[in-house]
């Protein structure tokens, strides 16, 4: 995400590289280009020179420490002013009340629906609740369907009325029904609508004068840049929505709706979808993203993602394995799953500070553990318990039923042996040594 704007903001930092100190001149150098870089990225013009004119009164009015060199202050300066920019910090979901009542507006094809699962798919796994989905977009068969199929997926039920074709009522309905059901959180999924169609504008007015929601948010696709801003006003005009859901944002996207919505319609971004999944869902933390964007990755929510799946209680039995040179097929199969549920490979990739660059133009496929999966399952579980006694008529037959060759079979199992090896020495001798060591430090 954002790679054109990271490319355009670092080149333009390089103006202050090898300069003494921080002047009006070379600021000025510098600004320039960050404001085309910003321009480029579809920002609001308004907000990018609002942004710069704040950036050059900072930087002039800073002295450079010996020890800071002057395009490390204008980073800085940046990023804090990036993180500001688009909101500071980030900001929770109002999800109190019984029902708390959610209500998803936004354009056609923005992604309402299936944000709608994944939110209530979040809220369900982190927030202890238990949400009902809602189908009140009448005019578009396919959406009814959609939801089902969304809530069957998670485990959440779905509230629709086959021939009742008023949201209205379908909206109250479904409240009724989640109090008589025991259910604590309404998320109601709205037709997509144009900001200049007056009747659809009027009947999601009324929708919510009508269930009086907790939260109203507005779904925007991330990769439509201005366009999106201007429609979040228009909007926010009529509805005074709580918050911005920014979808897609593991497109080509150019950066300028998660710049400029905030100053423009002052309401902040809540959460970011980031790939197709139902657990590609991230609140949106505007100094993280500010890090992102100058291509200092993201350590925090990568090391949050591996939270999600980190089991303790599987973490010591692993490591008493690995001690005991145990660790097998069956081991490094769990441990890919855990991977793969952590989300988008080159995502996760780039939250790693110094490596978005250079993975930039790296196709990263989604599947690139399939041949590794397949290979393993065509393994009995002896096998896979003993990688020992791979022989060579047993890797051929384990060629044969995984669709790859002999050669890949014999790789895996090298990188295997060595994943092993590797793994042992950092929890037996001079590996536990070393990490002592580092905690003393």
């Amino acid at each position: 995400m954002f790679e054109n704007l990271s490319d355009r903001l670092e080149r333009s930092f390089k103006i202050l590289k090898g300069q003494g100190k921080i002047t009006e001149i070379n600021v000025a150098e510098t600004l320039k280009e960050v404001r085309r870089a910003l321009l480029d990225a579809d920002v609001n013009y308004k907000t990018a020179k609002e942004f710069t004119e704040t950036v050059k009164e900072k930087a002039l009015g800073q002295d450079v420490l010996k020890a800071v060199k002057p395009e490390q202050l204008m980073v800085k300066i940046v990023h804090d002013e990036l993180a500001l920019l688009m909101g500071g910090t980030a900001e929770d979901i109002n999800i109190k009340g019984n029902p708390a009542v959610i209500l998803m507006s936004g354009l056609q094809g923005s992604g309402k629906t299936t944000f709608s699962g994944k939110l209530a798919n979040m809220i369900k796994s982190k927030r202890g609740k238990n949400p009902l989905l809602v189908a009140a977009d009448v005019y578009r068969p396919a959406a009814i369907e959609q939801l089902k199929v969304l809530g069957e997926q998670i485990g959440v039920p779905v509230y629709f009325e086959e021939d009742n074709k008023n949201p209205v009522k379908i909206a109250k309905n479904a409240i009724e029904y989640a109090r008589q059901h025991g259910r604590d959180l309404v998320i109601i999924d709205t037709a997509g609508r144009l900001a200049i169609d007056e009747e659809m504008m009027a009947e999601i007015e009324a929708i919510k004068k009508a269930v009086n929601p907790q939260e109203i948010l507005f779904v925007v696709d991330a990769m439509t840049g201005q366009d999106a801003v201007n429609t979040a006003k228009e909007f926010n005009e009529r509805l005074n929505f709580n918050g911005v859901v920014l979808t897609k944002l593991d497109g080509d996207t150019r950066g300028g709706a998660a710049l400029s919505i905030r100053s423009v319609v002052d309401k902040p971004i809540k959460f970011v979808g980031t790939g197709e999944k139902l657990d590609a869902i991230d609140v949106f933390h505007p100094d993280r993203m500010g890090d992102r964007i100058l291509g200092m990755g993201d350590v925090v929510t990568l090391v949050e993602k591996a939270q999600e799946q980190y089991d303790e209680e599987e973490a010591r039995r692993l490591q008493k394995k690995i001690a005991k040179n145990q660790f097998d097929f069956n081991d490094f199969i769990t441990q890919i799953q855990q991977i793969k549920k952590m989300g988008n490979l080159k995502d996760l990739a780039s939250m790693i500070p110094g490596v978005g660059k250079q993975i930039k133009d790296m196709d990263f496929d989604d599947d690139a553990f399939k041949g590794i999966e397949a290979i393993i399952h065509s393994m009995t579980p002896l096998e896979r318990t003993n990688p020992e006694i791979l022989n060579g008529s047993r890797r051929a037959r384990i060629a044969k039923g995984s669709g790859t060759d002999v050669q890949e079979v014999n790789k895996l199992i090298k990188q295997f042996d060595e994943t092993r090896k590797m793994m042992r020495k950092m929890t037996t001798g001079g590996g536990k040594q070393a990490l002592k060591n580092m905690r003393r430090r």
